[in-house]
């Protein structure tokens, strides 16, 4: 079956990245001149998505403003014969059809995607996290798809983290490798370093059957006092095959300040406009550190 539909959970508090999340959302923080959710949508579309639910919360209305029109800013920059940028944001507002839903309550990962069941309906669906930004020929999210329709099972993508950061993901145990996907035995959420079973951190990126929402609301709370997603897609592990694949790509964590700053700094010099100026620039700037 194809997979037509994608979830991309943004109800958090991002407090990763106070205080400059304390008034505007995380996922509106702009990497050069996109919000960091454009993005992440970016990749569902190239990735043959048809139609997005983001989850919400309170006062993240500015997610769904960015991609309505703005009338009175279409016409100003008509006026002012601003006509490429005009294209843009009329481009922005036209991406693909948008649903909302509020998370009314903080509580995981799990919860949240729960709360997309309406929308789902019976079908597979993705779910992308805008916290991680990846860099591909070809879409990370459009990667796990491919091995979904291998395998007609559930994926969670995975990368290689360096051990002393496991403590920081959730962590897959396999049983078999098949090139670059595994079938899962188990999954834990932040294990310690010493007691890890790989370093195959899951990182954002998922494909999941509609037989997860059963599971989630039978999930006790885990890491956190919060629902977690992990914890529920081990307990569908226990019931069929769940597979992990280790996509390519190079992936920011925009979630905290550091990788914030990297996905700043390499998406400029990505762009044409920016790259020759800017690199010079931060070659001087480095020479007189």
């Amino acid at each position: 079956m194809k997979i037509k539909k994608a979830v991309i959970p943004a109800a958090g508090y991002g407090t990763r990245l106070l205080p400059a999340s304390k008034a505007l959302p995380k996922e509106m923080l702009p990497i050069v001149d996109r919000p960091t959710i454009q993005y992440v949508i970016e990749e569902a579309i190239e990735a043959g998505i048809e139609e997005i639910l983001v989850i919400t919360s309170k006062d993240k209305e500015s997610i769904e403003d960015h991609f309505d029109r703005n009338l009175e800013l279409e016409m100003v920059l008509e006026e002012k014969e601003k006509y490429e940028i005009k294209k843009e944001v009329d481009r922005i507002s036209n991406l693909i059809d948008i649903h909302f839903v509020r998370q009314k309550e903080q509580k995981g990962l799990g919860h949240a995607i729960s709360c997309a069941e309406t929308f789902v309906g019976n079908d597979p669906f993705a779910v992308i996290l805008g916290d991680d930004l990846v860099v591909s020929e070809k879409p990370a999210i459009g990667q796990l798809m491919e091995v979904y329709k291998k395998k007609g099972a559930p994926v969670v993508g995975v990368q290689d983290v360096a051990k002393k950061d496991v403590d920081k993901y959730g962590i897959v145990k396999y049983e078999k490798k098949e090139g670059k996907s595994y079938l899962l035995d188990d999954m834990v959420e932040k294990p310690e370093v010493d007691k890890a079973p790989s370093n195959l951190a899951i990182l954002g990126r998922y494909v999941i059957t509609p037989d997860i929402f059963p599971i989630i609301e039978n999930t006790s709370r885990g890491k956190g006092g919060e629902i977690q997603l992990t914890d529920a897609l081990k307990t569908l592990a226990d019931k069929r095959e769940v597979y992990a694949h280790n996509f390519s790509g190079e992936r920011y964590d925009v979630g905290n300040k550091i990788g914030f700053l990297k996905a700043t700094v390499e998406f400029a010099l990505n762009r044409d406009e920016f790259k020759d100026e800017f690199s010079s620039y931060l070659k001087d700037l480095v020479e007189n550190i």
